[in-house]
């Protein structure tokens, strides 16, 4: 497949994702939207992948949303009156989900669907769509030279990429508000501090460091395992009621006991390395594809 604002390239099991607009600071446009939504959603069903390092290609990682294209920025069709109803019940309308729906997040659901663990490699500057498109991502590095804003406010505009869920469980509401509010530009240390990264790492590190941590999260691990508890984590800790979250850890172990666990518990006892033959195209579970809609 052929992208014109991406970078596909998988190596050892590791796809790096690059975001290639440079001459624009990888500016984000609707054309990357649907790209990245599209790559996220190939990613998932691509066994050759097993972890994504997802990055910016030369000074930046993304400079937000392009302002300088014609027409409606966002891509928005100026022409409907949406309701709350439309939202509801006509989603997935053509009309809706071209004309009205955010852009930035359907990038941030099909990052959140994925099945894959996911690393943000933020290199440089990330601001508005650029920072809020790494908040669904598992862990975000960030190289000394990375700068990030939650600039909405300075355009008039409010917090997009469903960011107003992710951004709180990240860092906090205060937080979260306060970055929101002041619409300030800040560095990657501050970064660190309010909890928006793992760590700050020479520019030259960022990338060997990103792929240091996929190798760990995927090397000797089931691909459904590691699938299953990816999107365990995110869905049920938004469950109000550990009864709703025994349900699906039920559900989840007594199918996976019969593959890879086997397999784990009989490597364990024999002192070996595990052979991990599931597949997360062809071995789900049976309740997964209804759970994870």
């Amino acid at each position: 497949m052929r992208y014109e604002t991406l970078i596909w390239s998988v190596d050892d099991g590791i796809l790096t994702l690059t975001l290639n607009r440079p001459d624009r600071l990888n500016a984000f446009t609707v054309t990357m939207a649907r790209e990245l939504e599209a790559a996220f959603q190939r990613a998932s069903e691509d066994d050759s992948v097993r972890a994504i390092v997802v990055t910016g290609a030369g000074r930046a990682f993304c400079a937000g949303m392009d302002l300088a294209v014609s027409g409606n920025v966002f891509g928005l069709d100026e022409s409907q009156h949406p309701t709350l109803k439309d939202m509801t019940q006509r989603l997935d309308d053509p009309s809706i989900r071209d004309g009205v729906r955010d852009t930035g997040g359907r990038v941030t659901l099909s990052i959140f669907n994925c099945a894959k663990p996911v690393i943000a490699a933020i290199n440089g500057p990330a601001a508005g769509i650029g920072v809020t498109m790494t908040l669904p991502m598992d862990v975000r590095l960030a190289s000394e030279r990375a700068r990030f804003g939650f600039v909405f406010g300075r355009i008039g505009i409010v917090p997009e990429a469903c960011s107003t869920w992710f951004l709180p469980r990240v860092v906090g509401i205060s937080q979260a508000l306060e970055w929101c509010y002041s619409a300030d530009v800040f560095d990657a240390e501050e970064a660190l501090r309010g909890g928006l990264v793992k760590a700050v790492v020479p520019h030259e590190q960022l990338l060997p460091e990103a792929y240091r941590l996929a190798r760990k999260f995927t090397e000797r691990r089931s691909p459904v395992a590691v699938a299953l508890t990816r999107q365990m984590m995110y869905r049920n800790s938004a469950q109000p009621h550990p009864l709703e979250v025994h349900r699906i850890d039920s559900l989840a172990v007594f199918h996976i006991s019969q593959k890879d666990g086997r397999e784990g518990v009989r490597a364990f006892l024999e002192k070996r390395e595990p052979n991990f033959t599931a597949r997360v195209s062809a071995d789900m579970p049976e309740f997964y594809e209804d759970w994870a809609k």
